[in-house]
């Protein structure tokens, strides 16, 4: 697409369709990116041996692959908006040292991941179990994912940088191609088809960082043949402190918000642990089926950001109200069909684990549970959504706190303690008071003028 057509579409474009175009191939990316870990544990659990233990060891270690691509999202995310509000201002030269410098702090950031699973891959482990073969198998498959993470790292800049212009869906192909990646390699390199040799727990690790390095590559091609709003010059990549700090005033909300949510498992693997190591097996995989309906929100409110932060830019105030409306409703009726989704299809989503009885009677109950929560959590997304493209990062920062820690985690414990069956009620307690107060923050933002000043700003200037 042209970068002028892409422009025009991004500045008139009816909202509603434009959320739609955009948004459809964003929930496919990133339940894609969430398709990577249930494979994994699909795989993993249904090894001939310790096969339950094994996928105890990837619950493990998911909180730290969590913060990897909080990391890389959050970086990406500040990028995006600023790309997307420098071009809503024709600022084209702040948008490509956007771009340049968050590859920088991507290499930067890969370096230290390198350096921890080289160093603390075992000792972090560690720290959650005293199983030994669960500390094996969690230390070697963390291990290959920290050292690979390349992959996953620079794809997020190249998939935001592709959302930022308005050409979501070549992100997508490319985040399908690593999924399908990973899929086809995991039974060839767990179990040792085609002549590969039998790698178990560390066949899945390789799977997952190969197919994450195919979506590095196809994103790499796509953007710099197809971003020329966005036109590489060696110079970008210089860190500048104003972008970098416009980058993660935005971003590092993001991150710790995308953060929150690795040290809210690695929190809830130790209080599940407290009660029993089958309370982690079915948590691990119940919250993955639920980032896999959640990744749908996240998708969504990737196409909220760039629209509204667009509209933010050209001050355009009705713009941005339609974008915070049709988000909400959008996200909202998508989260009305997953609640029906998981509720209908709890049992037999459980029941592809190879999971003992118990274990599965506690992934059941689980889906159930949480699947009341999955209306309130995507308000939760959405709205953190317009925050960070309305300068709102504190606010956004504040829901993500709310829903992932604050309340959940009071919760979990006082539940462990004192009626653990009841545990899993600690999720849609925490989403549906986050709402509430998210939705308190929103209309005080309007109140205040931020989503209305500009159309007043504009007509001054005129």
């Amino acid at each position: 697409m042209d970068r002028n057509k892409a422009e025009k579409r991004m500045a008139t474009a009816p909202v509603g369709q434009l959320m739609l175009q955009m948004g459809t191939p964003m929930i496919l990316s990133m339940m894609l990116q969430a398709v990577y870990n249930i494979v994994d544990s699909y795989f993993v659990a249904n090894m001939a041996e310790n096969g339950e233990i094994a996928v105890n060891a990837l619950t493990l270690a998911f909180p730290v692959q969590m913060m990897m691509v909080a990391v890389g999202i959050g970086t990406g995310v500040g990028a995006n908006a600023l790309i997307a509000r420098a071009l809503g201002q024709g600022d084209r030269e702040k948008a490509g040292a956007a771009a340049g410098n968050a590859l920088t702090l991507m290499g930067i950031i890969y370096a230290v991941c390198l350096l921890f699973g080289a160093f603390g891959a075992g000792a972090y482990i560690g720290s959650q179990t005293s199983d030994p073969i669960a500390l094996a198998m969690g230390s070697q498959y963390l291990r290959i994912c920290c050292m690979a993470s390349f992959g996953i790292l620079f794809f997020s800049v190249f998939e935001k940088t592709l959302q930022a212009t308005g050409r979501s869906l070549y992100s997508t192909i490319a985040q399908v191609a690593g999924a399908l990646t990973n899929i086809v390699l995991d039974p060839i390199m767990i179990y040792g088809l085609l002549g590969c040799p039998k790698l178990g727990v560390e066949g899945a690790a390789w799977a997952t960082v190969l197919g994450q390095i195919a979506s590095l590559a196809l994103a790499a091609v796509f953007h710099f043949r197809l971003n020329r709003e966005l036109p590489f010059r060696r110079k970008a990549l210089r860190l500048r402190r104003s972008i970098v700090g416009e980058i993660y005033s935005i971003g590092v909300p993001a991150i710790i918000a995308q953060g929150a949510m690795s040290v809210m498992n690695y929190c809830v693997n130790l209080i599940f642990g407290s009660l029993d190591s089958s309370y982690v097996t079915a948590y691990g995989i119940v919250y993955k089926i639920q980032q896999f309906v959640l990744f749908a929100a996240f998708g969504l409110r990737d196409a909220i950001t760039p629209i509204v932060s667009f509209s933010y830019g050209m001050q355009n105030a009705k713009r941005i109200r339609e974008g915070v409306r049709c988000g909400l409703m959008y996200t909202s009726v998508l989260m009305l069909v997953c609640t029906a989704a998981v509720e209908i299809l709890a049992q037999p989503l459980a029941g592809i684990f190879s999971l003992s009885a118990g274990t599965m009677g506690l992934c059941v109950t689980g889906l159930r549970v949480l699947a009341v929560s999955f209306v309130f959590a995507g308000a939760n997304i959405a709205i953190q959504g317009v925050f960070q493209a309305t300068e709102g990062g504190v606010q956004s920062l504040l829901v993500s706190l709310l829903r992932q820690l604050i309340f959940v985690l009071p919760a979990a414990w006082l539940f462990a303690r004192l009626l653990p069956p009841g545990v899993w009620m600690a999720f849609p307690i925490a989403e549906v008071l986050t709402a509430v107060i998210a939705a308190v923050l929103l209309r005080h933002t309007a109140g205040k003028g931020r989503l209305s000043q500009q159309d007043h700003a504009a007509s001054l200037s005129k």
